[in-house]
């Protein structure tokens, strides 16, 4: 994994933390974590996690405590 990819996993994981946390929205999260576009944003958290962003916050919550954070293989 390359610096450049390892950062924006980084803040990427960041954004989930801060959506699940403080239920914020998928904009806020994205200029909060440093992306001027929230289409970026989506496509690289989609491709990240599996799931948009509010689909896969909604996933989350619905997991036991136990499988949350998991980025999927």
């Amino acid at each position: 994994m390359s610096p450049v990819q390892y950062q924006k996993q980084l803040r990427l994981q960041e954004a989930r933390q801060l959506m699940l946390n403080h239920a914020l929205d998928a904009g806020s999260t994205a200029t909060r974590v440093g992306y001027e576009s929230v289409s970026q944003f989506n496509r690289e958290y989609s491709r990240l996690f599996g799931a948009p962003p509010q689909r896969d916050i909604r996933r989350m919550r619905e997991l036991p405590a136990g499988g949350a954070g998991q980025i999927p293989s």
